[in-house]
């Protein structure tokens, strides 16, 4: 099984890359994603495509995505 990439853009949208993946709303029914092994969610809340991106974020959105350890998690 491949492994599901997920890259945080600059100033832009979270990509979702792999041959097995879903996205689901928070009741878990499942977005249909019409076979795509690659899709966009929106960061910024200006999509008219909740939850996927539509462009609608430039010049509107910044974020620098530099990637960064977490804490360990506290048990």
């Amino acid at each position: 099984m491949s492994k599901t990439k997920i890259t945080v853009n600059n100033n832009g949208s979270l990509r979702i890359e792999g041959e097995d993946f879903e996205i689901v709303d928070k009741d878990g029914n499942v977005y249909g994603l019409g076979g795509r092994t690659l899709v966009s969610i929106c960061r910024c809340g200006l999509s008219k495509n909740k939850p996927f991106c539509d462009g609608s974020h430039k010049g509107h959105f910044e974020h620098n995505a530099e990637a960064f350890d977490l804490p360990p998690r506290k048990v």
